[in-house]
């Protein structure tokens, strides 16, 4: 047996080397593959990357079949359910058996944010060579408020993502400060990597007129858009009550909720008590976001709790809407800047109705196609992000070649 170490070769010579013998192969760690932002995300990889070099697969923690699912095996990965992640002792049972059944794997990637540190505390005692800790959320408010038994976790996970990780990634410079502080966050192995959307669907033409008939919104409403799983995070109930003012303010509102989610009925039936019901649209899970972003909405808001990033403001961007959001969000959503507004939560729903509204009264300096150039000449265009992604992969992992 011999290893090739990466980081003393030439990552593309290497990735040649590796495709004729054997890809790199990757065992991604997720909940689930939802229609979520972390997980179109990974699916956009998974449909781009030279798969002859790179073999990925998913572990998840669910017996449900998932959005993307039937994608990923027709693409030639593997769905691996690992349940039973709230007991510890069976779920390591179950991860020895996925890796064992299914090896060998150099790379574990784990993406369930504090739970990495056990995933990967597991992989480093099964000899998975490198193991990435991917920071998509910066939950330090939340966890600041928090119990003291949840405190403890996190303080222990955190500890075991610092033992056990050979590299950590992290969607901003906040979501890297909230995973890795055990740590010198300076340490070289972690580090910054912007996840990338597919701007293809920008680039295509939208009949506005068409898509709005068919979700039922008059041609001259001035419709408020969101997309986002039904949460906590999300900060539904104030999307709600910012709408609640808008419509005050403007009879032809519409709100556009794209999504669904655990609080889906508790928010419609704060709709129906606020008497808003026919002026929101609860669209669902939806593929097609850049077609309603493009031709059904006028304007994005998004007032999260907290955010790793929010990849879908990325995407807000590149169809040129301006966003209003919670200044919460780390600054490295602001890819175009004059299409962005930041607001604080602690503002009343009316002053967000406000900024709303004067986004139609605000000429625009800038027009959809020069928002989705700003975008492809970023970090965050898809391409980018894979090559970013690629080389990490190249460049971190000791692969055994026969």
């Amino acid at each position: 047996m011999q290893y090739i170490n990466l980081k003393e070769q030439n990552p593309t010579k290497v990735t040649q080397k590796l495709t004729k013998q054997r890809p790199i192969r990757i065992l991604h760690v997720v909940g689930g593959m939802v229609r979520a932002g972390t997980e179109t995300w990974l699916m956009h990889i998974l449909r781009n990357i030279d798969r002859d070099a790179f073999q990925m697969d998913f572990l998840v923690h669910t017996n449900a079949e998932c959005d993307y699912d039937a994608e990923i095996r027709a693409l030639g990965s593997k769905v691996i359910p690992c349940v039973n992640s709230s007991q510890p002792w069976l779920y390591a049972r179950n991860f020895r058996r996925v890796l064992r059944d299914n090896e060998p794997y150099d790379i574990v990637h784990s993406h369930v944010h504090h739970f990495s540190g056990f995933v990967l505390w597991l992989a480093k005692r099964a000899g998975v060579p490198v193991r990435i800790a991917h920071s998509h959320l910066d939950s330090s408010v939340v966890e600041s408020k928090s119990g003291l038994k949840r405190r403890l976790y996190t303080d222990l996970t955190k500890a075991l993502i610092a033992k056990n990780a050979t590299v950590g990634l992290s969607a901003s410079h906040q979501a890297l400060e909230d995973l890795f502080y055990q740590t010198k966050t300076t340490e070289q192995r972690w580090q910054l990597l912007l996840c990338g959307v597919n701007l293809k669907p920008f680039k295509d033409e939208t009949n506005s007129q068409q898509i709005r008939a068919e979700l039922g919104i008059p041609s001259d409403a001035f419709v408020i858009g969101h997309v986002a799983r039904f949460h906590p995070q999300k900060n539904h109930q104030y999307v709600i009550d910012i709408a609640a003012e808008v419509a005050k303010r403007e009879p032809k509102m519409r709100l556009l909720l794209v999504g669904e989610g655990e609080l889906a009925t508790d928010i419609k039936q704060k709709v129906i008590q606020m008497g808003l019901t026919d002026k929101v649209i609860f669209a669902g899970v939806r593929s097609d976001i850049a077609r309603l972003m493009m031709g059904a909405m006028d304007v994005f808001v998004f007032p999260s709790l907290y955010e790793g990033l929010g990849l879908v403001l990325i995407e807000a961007q590149a169809a040129g809407l301006p966003c209003i959001l919670s200044d919460v969000i780390p600054e490295e959503a602001d890819v175009v800047k004059p299409l962005m507004k930041r607001m604080s939560l602690l503002k009343p729903a009316y002053s967000w109705a406000e900024a709303i509204l004067a986004t139609r009264k605000t000429e625009k300096n800038i027009t959809q196609q020069q928002a989705l150039k700003c975008i492809e000449q970023s970090s965050f265009n898809i391409q980018n992000s894979l090559k970013n992604l690629e080389n990490i992969y190249v460049e971190e992992s000791n692969v055994l070649c026969p």
